[in-house]
């Protein structure tokens, strides 16, 4: 099959199950709601893991589980990075690749002590990182074209990289994984996510815009200006998801993207962490509206167009702790959340187990 012919077949999640459902978690030991977004959860990984039940099957008789769950931290680096638009230059991106592959970056902390297996895949970053166990070599170039002054990549790379991801869904999937978080790492990556933001959203850079890892008032001047530059340069390019992934994102972007739509083909559960991976969720509910169906979304981050995005996307998320570091820290720390919405579905009594009188 060519690259170009890369598509994805999503089912939509089944709702014809919800009220068996929705009366297990409200028949446990507790008032309705008591658990607050831990039932809604619970109600979601229901569906998800409950859409091969016939209708005539009991689904409070399905064991939830959550297997191999597992962290891709996608790295690309950025043309626009070399305008100044971080507080940080793009040799910092291969830095951090290398800090991932030893183990001492702050993902690496909360992977380990939550339970994720990490990986850490090189999308394209600079300067490739050689004699370094642990990074996944599936790089679309040497960094994006500079998306202020031409596109950040031609539509064929973003289908390479769609291809590329979905093989490395494929691998997860049949080694028995059916949870996956996706984090990033990339010097400029917040400009090409508010500006794919600003193309989707139909909104003025000004309100898609942040400081990022932290930049100073004039360095955020520059990158609202480079950023309005680049919208205008491919206004009348801007003609779908794919064409805006083109011409404004990031290498890590496109594949972050390309893995969520393999992942809920697969019917996999997938943890959206903070802005940028939220941007390549944006993408993804655009090229395949079943794909929301699959999304977890971890965290609000402190960047400032983040909860605009969610709104957008009708997303209410787990946590709300001002982070702003990305990597997907904000997925790692969903994780235990997720864990105990399944597992108060799965083992918490009922009032009749119980034999307590049911408060409903």
């Amino acid at each position: 099959m060519s690259q170009s012919a890369v598509s994805f077949q999503i089912s939509p999640v089944s709702k014809a199950q919800d009220p068996l459902i929705q009366q297990k978690i409200d028949l446990k030991t507790k008032p309705p709601g008591a658990l607050g977004q831990l039932e809604s959860l619970a109600l979601q990984i229901a569906r998800v893991q409950a859409t091969d039940l016939q209708q005539t099957d009991q689904p409070q008789n399905t064991v939830l589980k959550i297997v191999q769950p597992t962290m891709l931290v996608f790295a690309g680096d950025h043309g626009i990075a070399a305008e100044g638009v971080s507080i940080a230059p793009s040799e910092v991106t291969r830095q951090m690749v290398q800090n991932f592959a030893h183990g001492g970056a702050a993902i690496n902390v909360f992977c380990r002590q939550v339970g994720f297996t990490l990986e850490v895949i090189d999308c394209g970053i600079l300067t490739p990182v050689e004699g370094v166990e642990g990074i996944i070599d599936q790089r679309l170039g040497a960094g994006t074209g500079a998306i202020h002054l031409e596109p950040a990549m031609a539509l064929e790379t973003v289908d390479k990289g769609f291809a590329m991801a979905r093989d490395l869904i494929e691998r997860h999937h049949q080694a028995g994984c059916n949870l996956v978080a996706f984090g990033e790492m990339g010097i400029g990556n917040t400009s090409a996510a508010a500006a794919i933001m600003a193309a989707i959203m139909q909104l003025d850079v000004i309100d898609c815009v942040g400081r990022g890892t932290g930049i100073n008032s004039e360095t955020l001047e520059r990158k609202l200006m480079l950023i309005e530059l680049a919208l205008l340069l491919h206004q009348s390019a801007l003609t779908g998801p794919k064409s805006v992934l083109a011409c404004l994102g990031g290498f890590e972007i496109v594949q972050m993207t390309g893995a969520m739509l393999a992942a809920a083909e697969r019917k996999m559960l997938v943890v959206v962490d903070g802005f940028i991976a939220t941007a390549a969720a944006l993408v993804a509910v655009q090229i395949a509206p079943n794909v929301r169906d699959y999304l977890i979304f971890a965290h609000q981050s402190d960047e400032q167009g983040h909860q605009r995005m969610l709104e957008f996307l009708q997303a209410k998320p787990l946590l709300s702790l001002g982070l702003r570091l990305g990597e997907g820290t904000g997925a790692a720390l969903a994780l235990p959340l997720i864990q105990a919405s399944v597992n108060f579905y799965n083992q918490m009594a009922s009032f009749s187990d119980a034999g307590i009188e049911a408060v409903v």
